[in-house]
């Protein structure tokens, strides 16, 4: 190695020399500069580890799906919390208490009124013939207008609330010509299996039990009356924290595998949910054999906000809502390129 100094160089080597070590200090600089955004998404991954996320599921919902898809085991913490309608998850996302939760469209156009922390942030395609008004086993009720003057239980502000209105227009009545009473789905359920309604109007696993224990009839399911677009909410603090953000993307591409795998899976499928709700594995299959169409998780489309005003729109035009709302500001499009990935 040659050393040289500064008088062995010259005035102009001096200046050579000096530029050129200012040109890799910049180098070197520029090089630290660009490592900065990948160092940072090394540490946000490694802090993971130490960071929690609050998550609704429903009964043989989420939870359940990710463990039997092999999905479970997160390098976050996840308290899950049992909750049975969307608007106790949006309810809670308010409160604060929650940073992911599900729904129909409806819970979400009420909290359109004042959007609070709540935000939309994925869409799943569901299946719509779990989704129906049941009758009693010896109910002469073969159809929607036999419903006037008779008991109709269903769950305010959710999907039984919007697709009985309008199975009940299309038929010529209104729920001033019914006896229509707001129940939780288990509470209703136990009202249904003691007779204390001619008809019900529910979703899920809450329906298959009213027809494997009770004998309930089909009188009409809500395809046709519903779009199949079940929300995904989040808490819009959640969603600006970049740690917690990242454990909400890693979490949403988990259910978008786990219910692929639900779909390819039916027979593991319904044994989990079995085991989860007490609804017999069979009955379960059956439903999914019967199914409007595969359940799929998606990013956020313009037509699914446009299925959501037209919603928020009914609702208003009969007077569920006390004017028009719009429904845009919910939606978040933060997780389209995971989900599209």
């Amino acid at each position: 190695m040659v050393f040289q100094t500064r008088h062995s160089l010259g005035i102009e080597g001096v200046a050579v020399h000096v530029a050129r070590r200012r040109l890799i200090q910049a180098g070197a600089a520029g090089v630290a500069a660009l490592a900065l955004p990948w160092a940072a998404a090394q540490t946000a991954a490694s802090d993971l580890s130490r960071t929690s996320l609050r998550v609704a599921s429903y009964k043989g919902g989420w939870v359940t799906l990710l463990k039997a898809a092999g999905l479970g085991a997160t390098p976050y913490r996840i308290d899950w919390k049992e909750f049975n309608s969307g608007v106790q998850h949006i309810e809670a996302i308010n409160a604060d208490a929650l940073d992911l939760g599900s729904g129909s469209e409806i819970p979400a156009v009420f909290a359109a009124r004042s959007p609070g922390r709540v935000r939309v942030v994925a869409v799943a395609k569901g299946d719509l013939n779990n989704q129906a008004v049941f009758a009693q086993k010896d109910s002469p009720i073969k159809t929607i207008a036999d419903l006037r003057g008779k008991r109709v239980g269903y769950v305010r502000a959710t999907t039984t609330h919007y697709f009985l209105q309008k199975m009940l227009a299309e038929a010529g009545l209104s729920f001033q010509d019914i006896q229509a009473i707001s129940l939780s789905p288990s509470d209703g359920l136990s009202a249904f299996a003691g007779g204390d309604f001619d008809a019900w109007a529910i979703y899920g696993y809450n329906g298959q039990l009213a027809r494997s224990k009770y004998g309930a009839r089909v009188v009409k399911t809500s395809l046709g009356y519903l779009s199949g677009n079940f929300l995904t909410y989040a808490n819009a603090d959640a969603v600006a924290d970049p740690l917690r953000r990242a454990a909400l993307a890693d979490l949403l591409q988990r259910l978008q595998k786990a219910t692929a795998w639900g779909v390819a899976h039916p027979e593991q499928w319904a044994q989990a949910q079995s085991t989860e709700t007490r609804v017999p594995a069979q009955a379960l299959l059956e439903l999914f054999r019967g199914r409007s169409h595969d359940d799929r998780i998606l990013a956020v489309a313009d037509t699914d906000i446009a299925s959501h005003q037209e919603v928020a729109n009914v609702f208003a035009q009969i007077g569920v809502l006390d004017g028009p709302v719009k429904v845009a500001p919910l939606w978040d499009r933060t997780f389209d390129k995971a989900l599209r990935g």
